[in-house]
């Protein structure tokens, strides 16, 4: 067998685009992986014609041996733009490899420790502004019987916030709370945003809500910051959504910074490079909860990691999404009390339709985190998909 086409497909989404990567065999097998890289696909797109022209001709199931050789390659090693585009390769191998041998991705890394993932949604909260707004979405998410739920009641503040602007998120998640009761998951994104006393300060006001975690409380690059607000946090700290790899994570190990780690299968090196992460971390009594809010490749794959890792805890997955999604793949989930089950299709287990992806093409989107406008993140008109 060997490689005879790598083609992207980059999908509108409203937010984001996403950006899936197909790789083409001479058996008529293919292969599809995610690298949602928000807001730089361009730069993305580059860095797998570069992997495009390494791969075709190779033998598409020696996967360890070319996710070595494309890291070594590249000399300027590691970052988000080069290991999205590897990330997505990876993936579409593994899928290759699944389809070949006629079983699930998972069976290929030791079989089922699980058979469905316990998630917690994104995206609840679209449109919502006031902490009354949030509550009230709160409510309706807990009706469809989600029973975690993960948002950044921040607003566009970055490395400090005002009094009035602590005690305006600090409401919102009081309201949550108020409406979701005491059973329900409450976590708390900071999407890196705080320096070390601001993070330890807000922190600090969190705990009588009891949140599961307060995700990536300051900037991802400084690791020390992070553990300096974990040593002094009264509740637990996740982070590593923008952490590339075994080697990026080494530190976060090292001096276990953080409580939860969160890798991203698009981004940290693939279904591979995460089952290793999630085996260092079982080491250490870590939990492993994925960053997973991109598309439904993406998430097909990391569906693949829960299912084999056992120290796998929780899993992110956005709550609803732009109504093309149920035509671009043939992604189907099946969701009851907080779990999806774990599909059991050859491969990842999901295939994106090629002419349906090209109806949304590419659309320049911005980051939205320090402009007020987060909430922001759906069409009027989008759907549930789970």
């Amino acid at each position: 067998m060997k490689v005879i086409d790598v083609k992207p497909f980059v999908v509108d989404c409203f937010r984001t685009n996403w950006v899936f990567i197909k790789v083409y065999t001479d058996e008529g097998i293919d292969g599809v992986g995610e690298a949602t890289l928000e807001y730089k696909e361009k730069a993305l797109l580059g860095a797998v014609e570069h992997i495009k022209e390494y791969l075709v001709g190779q033998n598409p199931l020696d996967i360890e041996r070319h996710y070595h050789d494309i890291h070594r390659d590249a000399y300027w090693r590691g970052g988000p733009v080069l290991m999205s585009a590897l990330s997505a390769v990876e993936i579409a191998l593994w899928d290759i490899l699944g389809k070949h041998l006629n079983v699930p991705v998972y069976q290929l890394l030791g079989g089922k420790c699980r058979d469905k993932a316990r998630i917690y949604v994104n995206g609840w909260f679209a449109g919502a502004k006031t902490p009354e707004e949030f509550g009230e979405k709160a409510k309706i998410a807990v009706q469809r019987g989600v029973t975690a739920m993960k948002w950044d009641p921040f607003g566009k503040n970055y490395l400090n916030i005002s009094g009035a602007d602590l005690r305006s998120a600090i409401r919102c998640v009081e309201k949550v709370r108020e409406a979701v009761g005491p059973d329900v998951d409450l976590l708390i994104e900071g999407h890196g945003r705080f320096n070390v006393p601001t993070a330890i300060n807000i922190a600090r006001e969190l705990e009588p809500f009891k949140p599961m975690f307060f995700e990536e409380p300051v900037p991802p690059d400084n690791l020390e910051a992070l553990k300096a607000v974990r040593d002094q946090s009264p509740v637990r700290i996740s982070a590593g959504e923008r952490l590339y790899g075994r080697r990026d994570y080494l530190n976060l190990f090292e001096t276990r910074a953080a409580d939860y780690i969160q890798p991203d299968v698009s981004h940290a090196g693939g279904i591979m490079e995460l089952k290793k992460l999630a085996a260092e971390a079982e080491s250490r009594y870590i939990p492993f909860a994925p960053h997973n809010p991109s598309g439904p490749v993406a998430n097909a794959a990391t569906l693949q990691l829960a299912a084999c890792c056992p120290n796998f805890e929780i899993l992110e997955i956005m709550y609803n999404d732009v109504p093309w999604r149920k035509d671009v793949t043939n992604e189907c989930l099946t969701y009851k009390d907080g779990y999806i089950d774990i599909p059991d299709r050859p491969g990842i287990g999901v295939e994106i339709n090629e002419e349906e992806c090209l109806k949304h093409p590419y659309q320049p989107h911005t980051l939205r985190h320090y402009t007020g406008a987060l909430t922001d993140i759906r069409p009027p008109k989008s759907e549930f998909y789970f």
